[in-house]
């Protein structure tokens, strides 16, 4: 949109010669008009005439000043506290009909000295106490797990320094560990006692897992603390386990027991065996080895034959 532009005011006299100073402004199609005044495109609403109601509770009528555009909810409101009802039971009669607390009072022709009449809802009242005493269970069933959830955590810190001590080979007391046990198992009974729904429900099973867990962390750790500290020759016989089957080495434990075996066998048979053997390159030789023995009867080698082929 283009800009406004404005012009010099211009001074014109009225009928009794009263001089009026105007300011003019050229729209975008070029006319030129009088400058407008903000303020005065404004339109101001008058507020809601105020109206006087005459409520009957009982055999008590209440005077009650309202917005003429108010709802029926609202005088329910101003009603709690002359009547003493809670705006949830009251029902309001106008005009022989119950009227919505979200209608509004002039829509339905509520004037200034309208007569109603205002009786107590026992239903309303039943579904308001109810709810009231579910909300007042929820809030003590929360208040219960938060109780618990602090008590579960004081807890936790010992399973934690029970699992670091054991964890490092170090033993704790049996007795300490099942009394753990028994302290959590405890809290996770009261979990069990504690009815709740919605939000509060699933606090109390993320709790009960929590506990739970804790638990099976307990047993571990119970059985583990049993047993014999055995790390070190653990480690050994893994280690030798690893080097036999690598192929690469033997583990002198292990190398000591076959050569006894070893040289008890042969002692048996008269024959002396070695278990160190010398390795050779794996290539073919060219002249045949003479092959040792420890009988010395036969002393007389005999030259090798080759099947020579001569050219000329």
């Amino acid at each position: 949109m283009m800009r406004m532009k404005t012009k010099p005011t211009a001074t014109t006299f009225k009928g009794g010669g009263e001089p009026v100073a105007r300011e003019w402004e050229l729209r975008p199609g070029g006319m030129l008009v009088q400058k407008r005044n903000p303020d005065s495109d404004q339109i101001t609403i008058p507020p809601a005439p105020t109206i006087r109601v005459k409520v009957k509770h009982g055999s008590i009528y209440h005077q009650i000043n309202i917005n003429s555009q108010a709802t029926f909810g609202e005088l329910k409101k101003m009603l709690t506290g002359p009547t003493g009802l809670h705006h949830k039971d009251q029902k309001l009669i106008y005009k022989d009909k119950e009227r919505d607390s979200n209608v509004f009072l002039d829509m339905v022709g509520v004037k200034d000295k309208s007569k109603m009449v205002l009786i107590e809802d026992p239903i309303s009242q039943e579904k308001r106490l109810m709810e009231m005493r579910k909300n007042a269970k929820m809030e003590k069933a929360s208040k219960s797990i938060s109780e618990i959830s602090f008590e579960v955590d004081r807890l936790a810190g010992q399973v934690s320094a029970y699992e670091s001590i054991i964890s490092k080979g170090g033993k704790v007391n049996e007795k300490d560990v099942v009394n753990l046990i028994e302290l959590l198992m405890n809290q996770l009974l009261k979990l069990d006692g504690i009815m709740a729904d919605g939000d509060v429900k699933l606090q109390r099973k993320m709790q009960v897992r929590r506990v739970q867990k804790y638990v099976e962390t307990l047993d571990m750790l119970k059985i583990k603390n049993s047993m014999p500290n055995n790390n070190g020759g653990g480690e050994m016989e893994m280690q030798s386990e690893d080097k036999h089957t690598n192929g690469q080495k033997v583990a002198p434990i292990q190398e000591r027991r076959y050569n006894q075996q070893q040289q008890q066998s042969s002692a048996a048979d008269g024959v002396v065996v070695t278990t160190k053997w010398e390795t050779f390159d794996s290539f073919p030789a060219l002249v045949p080895v003479p092959s040792t023995s420890t009988s010395t009867a036969n002393n007389s080698i005999s030259p090798p034959k080759f099947p020579w082929e001569f050219f000329d």
